[in-house]
């Protein structure tokens, strides 16, 4: 299922790609009803509309219909955040998050390889997050960027949903404290924008045998947008090597640093050997 997910999302972001005809800064599509296409549990796809419709940094939505399917599509601008991030002295990446219907098949997967805790660091607005609770996951999301941080906690509130976000700075959080038991950890950034340094410093804060336990999974890019020391797994093969990682499922999900691209965010899954 969840191939068909992230395959069938990809084409329709594609068809969306060719016919959108506003300038938003940003903007992503959420499908009204469960469809075969997008076999989404109804009552996830309406959560998910409740996260965005919420969320202040959308400010228009309207219908559409884009490859058959009735979608609503939502406009929106993360400027002020996007500049408070790169202005943020600590801060590995802007804020730019994935799109939620890719946050929430990366959720799904990681509850269908029987993950326990979804840890997201560098949750921007909380997506990821937002939908491991939903999906009857522990969630937390480790956030440096205070005006972030506020933005998720008042989702939280909005959306009636607590996924727990932690203002911290993840290269130097220690995860015992949340008592993981399976955790997952969803590393924002790619490598070459300071996601590396990011993920090396989590991995060392990692002992041995919550290693054992764990799932890191990475962001990754093909696209020549980007310069790259080492393309292997999406720039991230030197890491996964040095680690002693290995890849187990690598899916290719819409964000929104890729809408104008013809190639998608490879998300890559891997394990500790």
């Amino acid at each position: 299922m969840i191939d068909i997910l992230s395959t069938n999302l990809v084409k329709l972001k594609q068809e969306f790609r060719k016919v959108f005809v506003g300038n938003s800064q940003i903007q992503e599509i959420i499908p009204l009803a469960k469809s075969d296409l997008l076999p989404i549990d109804q009552n996830d796809l309406d959560k998910l509309h409740t996260f965005v419709s919420k969320n202040p940094i959308y400010y228009n939505s309207y219908e559409q219909k884009i490859n058959k399917v009735d979608c609503i599509v939502y406009e929106g601008d993360i400027n002020k955040y996007w500049l408070n991030s790169i202005n943020h002295g600590d801060s590995y990446q802007p804020f730019s998050p994935t799109w939620i219907l890719s946050a929430y098949i990366n959720t799904l997967l990681a509850k269908k390889l029987h993950y326990k805790e979804v840890i997201d660091v560098g949750s921007g607005d909380g997506r990821i997050a937002y939908c491991a609770k939903i999906l009857g996951l522990n969630s937390h999301g480790i956030e440096i960027d205070d005006m972030l941080v506020d933005l998720q906690e008042s989702m939280c509130k909005l959306t009636n949903t607590n996924f727990h976000p932690i203002y911290a700075d993840a290269a130097k959080f220690d995860y015992i404290n949340l008592q993981p038991q399976k955790p997952i950890f969803f590393i924002g950034g790619l490598a070459q924008m300071g996601g590396d340094i990011l993920a090396t410093s989590i991995i060392k804060n990692l002992d041995s045998e919550l290693k054992q336990k764990t799932c890191m999974v990475f962001a990754g890019s093909y696209s020549e947008k980007y310069l790259f020391r080492n393309i292997s797994d999406g720039g991230w093969g030197e890491l996964i090597h040095k680690n002693n990682l290995k890849v187990i499922k690598s899916i290719s999900l819409p964000t929104v640093w890729s809408f104008d691209q013809r190639v998608d965010t490879s998300y890559i899954f891997t394990e500790f050997t």
